[in-house]
């Protein structure tokens, strides 16, 4: 099969260990593309054939349908380099974001310890504009590199990107796939970093049941003085499920 020029490819492919929420899901074909120009080869062949894809990170903020998806299904994965220049770092979207928020106190860098218990890639991290401890990745961009329907690279400014709390430009232009990010971060000392890590992990562990598949805090809060969990207490919602959600 010519898709298999693009990439790993896995047919009939389980879902169920690729999003967080371990929903049993199918996908006709699993595309693992190696390179940025087998991405750009892969978009010039689906256009011309008509046949549908989607693109995922982690899996960590969407909810599958419980069937097959009868197209291809990209996951980013093997995009996955980090170049360091100094406190400027390109990330491509397919690293974890939790994994960079280490990564980078071995280089004398710190800004993202709020990032470590957040169980997505950096790709998905922008397109949602994630954050939490009252930062949001959009904090530390200077510029963000993606690939167009077309397979056309643009590279575009932070400036030039609207984004706001949990949203981004690229959740309405969902035909962009997003490749590589520069973040501007500040030198630190690692073992205060780390100190800031374990502490925001251990009241996780107090608050959160991390023994349970989810996609941890998926309430958009309506402000920072009025937290969603409050207001879902307050109404009588806590626990209340429809199925299995």
């Amino acid at each position: 099969m010519e898709i298999e020029k693009f990439g790993d490819l896995e047919k009939n492919a389980p879902l169920k260990s690729k999003n967080t929420y371990r929903i049993e899901a199918f996908a006709k074909y699993l595309l693992h593309p190696y390179t940025i120009e087998d991405l750009k080869n892969f978009l010039k062949y689906v256009n011309q054939k008509e046949i549908p894809y989607f693109v995922i990170g982690n899996g960590s903020n969407i909810i599958l349908s419980d069937g097959t998806y009868p197209g291809i299904i990209v996951k980013l994965d093997k995009l996955n380099q980090i170049i360091y220049n100094q406190e400027e770092v390109e990330v491509q979207s397919g690293v974890m974001l939790n994994k960079l928020s280490y990564d980078i106190l071995n280089h004398g860098l710190k800004g993202l310890e709020w990032a470590s218990g957040i169980p997505g890639t950096i790709g998905g991290c922008v397109f949602n504009n994630a954050g939490a401890y009252n930062e949001e990745i959009f904090n530390f961009i200077s510029e963000v590199t993606y690939l167009t329907k077309e397979g056309n690279l643009i590279t575009k400014s932070k400036e030039e990107i609207p984004y706001g709390y949990r949203t981004s430009w690229f959740k309405n232009n969902k035909d962009n796939i997003i490749i590589s990010v520069k973040l501007k971060l500040e030198k630190g000392v690692k073992d205060e970093s780390l100190q800031i890590i374990q502490n925001r992990l251990e009241r996780r562990l107090m608050s959160q049941p991390l023994d349970k598949p989810s996609a941890g805090s998926v309430f958009r809060n309506p402000s920072n003085e009025m937290p969603s969990w409050r207001l879902i207490d307050e109404v009588g919602l806590k626990g209340y499920r429809i199925g299995d959600a």
